[in-house]
C-alpha cells in the first residue's frame, strides 16, 4: 500500500492515466503587452473538439503549474463522465493588482481563438466567476462558457439557464459561487461515513476561507461538524469546540480574508502553516496548489486528506501520507462538483432549482468516495489509483478529437 518509489504506479506495475496521458495536446504561451506579465494556456485533451478548466492569477504561476491543472481537469471531467476534455489558464500576475482585470482582459482577447470554438473557462484562484463572465462580455462574448453554449441547439436558451442557475439564491450565496464547496463538503461527509464517523463528532481543518473553502466551511457546519480551525493568508483561527463559520465568512473582503478586528470571542490566531497540523478528524486543503509538501506532510494528524484545491498535494508528500495510514481524496473527485455542476447544467440535466443540483452533486459524490474509500479499507489502494483507473475506463468509451 505504502510504496515510495512512485505514487502514481499501480499495484501492478502499469503506469496509471497521469502518467500515460502526461504529454499535453497544447501549450501557449503569452506576453502581456502593458505590463510584461506571462499567461499560459494548456489544453491537455479535446472531446468532440472541447475541453474545459478555469483561468487562475496568481504571481509565481507557471506553465508547469497550469499543465498539471489541465492535466487534472481532464482526469475530473472523465471521473464525472463529462463530454468534454480537459485545459487550464494561468497569469503570472498579482490579482490585487489595480491593473488586473486589464491583464485578465487582454489575456482572453489573445485566447479568443480557442475561447471562441474550443475552451470552456470559469473562475479559479484570484479570478472569480463575475469577473470572467464581465471580461467576456466586454469581449462580446457575453458568459464563459460561450464555446458550449455557442455549439447547443438552442443557444439563447441554454444562455438563459446557465444564468438562472449560476444566479439562483441559496443559503450562503448564490448557487453558482458556493456549489464546488457544497461538493467538497459532500466528500468529507463521504470519508466520515466510511468509518462510520457521526457529523456531530467530526472535526474539520480547513485550509483557505474563498469560493472553495469558504462553502464548504458552511456546509460542513450547517451539517453539524465542527470546523475547528480555518487558514486565510493572515493565519489560522482555531477554536477547539467549533467556529462560528457564518460568522466568519461574514468578515472576509473579496480576496477570501477574514477582518482580524471582530473576531467572535474565543478565537486563537495561529501562525498560517499551523492549519496543517491541526488535530481533526479531516483536513481540507482549499487554497493554494502544492500545499502539501514532504517538508510539511509530516505534521499532518487529521486522518484523511480531502483536497479542494487543485494539485493540493504533490506526489511525494502523497506517498508519505499514505505510508502513514493517511489516504488523499484527489482534487479532480473532490472539487469536481462545480465542473460536473456546470456541464449537468449546461446540458439541461438540471436547471435553476438548487435542489435538484444539490440531489444529484450530493448522490454522485458520496458513491465516489465510498468506492475510493472502500478500496482504500479493504484492500490498501490508493483512492487517487482507484479514480484514475475510473478515468481511464470513461475515457476508452469516448472519442478524443483534435480540431
Amino acid at each position: 500500500m505504502t510504496t515510495m518509489q512512485d505514487p502514481w504506479q499501480s499495484t501492478s506495475g502499469e503506469l496509471s492515466i497521469a502518467r500515460r496521458e502526461a504529454e499535453p495536446l497544447l501549450r501557449l504561451t503569452w506576453t502581456d503587452p502593458v505590463t510584461g506579465a506571462h499567461g499560459y494556456l494548456v489544453v491537455h485533451t479535446l472531446v468532440s473538439g472541447l475541453a474545459t478548466g478555469g483561468t487562475r492569477m496568481r504571481a509565481g504561476c507557471t506553465m508547469r503549474e497550469v499543465e498539471d491543472l489541465a492535466r487534472g481537469m481532464a482526469a475530473k471531467t472523465a471521473t464525472f463522465e463529462l463530454p468534454v476534455g480537459g485545459a487550464k489558464g494561468g497569469i503570472d500576475f498579482d490579482p490585487k493588482d489595480p491593473r488586473a482585470v486589464g491583464v485578465l482582459e487582454r489575456f482572453c482577447a489573445a485566447m479568443r481563438p480557442w475561447l471562441d470554438d474550443h475552451w470552456v473557462t470559469a473562475e479559479d484562484l484570484g479570478v472569480p466567476q463575475h469577473l470572467i463572465d464581465e471580461v467576456f462580455a466586454r469581449l462580446g462574448l457575453q458568459q464563459s462558457y460561450h464555446a458550449a453554449i455557442s455549439r447547443s441547439a438552442d443557444p439563447e436558451r441554454t444562455l438563459a439557464r446557465v444564468r438562472a442557475g449560476l444566479t439562483a439564491p441559496v443559503p450562503g450565496g448564490l448557487l453558482g459561487d458556493v456549489i464546488g464547496g457544497y461538493g467538497v463538503a459532500q466528500a468529507c461527509f463521504g470519508a466520515a461515513s466510511a468509518w462510520g464517523w457521526e457529523p456531530a463528532g467530526t472535526t474539520v481543518a480547513i485550509q483557505g476561507i474563498g469560493t472553495m473553502g469558504g462553502g464548504a466551511a458552511w456546509y460542513l457546519h450547517e451539517a453539524g461538524m465542527r470546523v475547528v480551525a480555518v487558514a486565510d493568508a493572515a493565519g489560522t483561527l482555531y477554536h477547539p469546540g467549533g467556529l462560528d463559520v457564518p460568522a466568519l465568512l461574514e468578515l472576509r473582503d473579496g480576496f477570501g480574508e477574514i477582518d482580524r478586528s471582530r473576531l467572535p470571542a474565543g478565537v486563537r490566531q495561529l501562525q498560517r502553516a499551523a492549519v496543517v497540523g491541526i488535530e481533526a478528524d479531516i483536513f481540507v486543503p482549499a487554497a493554494i496548489s502544492y500545499a502539501l509538501t514532504p517538508d510539511n506532510s509530516v505534521d499532518v494528524v487529521a486522518k484523511v486528506v480531502v483536497e479542494a484545491a487543485n494539485a493540493a498535494t504533490t506526489p511525494e508528500a502523497e506517498a508519505m501520507l499514505a505510508a502513514r495510514g493517511i489516504p488523499v481524496i484527489p482534487d479532480f473527485v473532490a472539487n469536481a462538483g462545480a465542473a460536473a455542476w456546470a456541464w449537468w447544467l449546461l446540458l439541461g440535466q438540471v436547471g435553476a432549482d438548487p435542489q435538484d443540483s444539490f440531489h444529484r452533486l450530493r448522490t454522485e459524490m458520496r458513491a465516489k468516495v465510498a468506492l475510493l474509500l472502500g478500496q482504500w479499507i479493504t484492500e490498501g489502494i490508493a483512492p487517487r489509483e482507484t479514480a484514475h483507473d475510473l478515468a481511464s475506463a470513461t475515457r476508452k468509451d469516448q472519442v478524443v478529437v483534435v480540431p
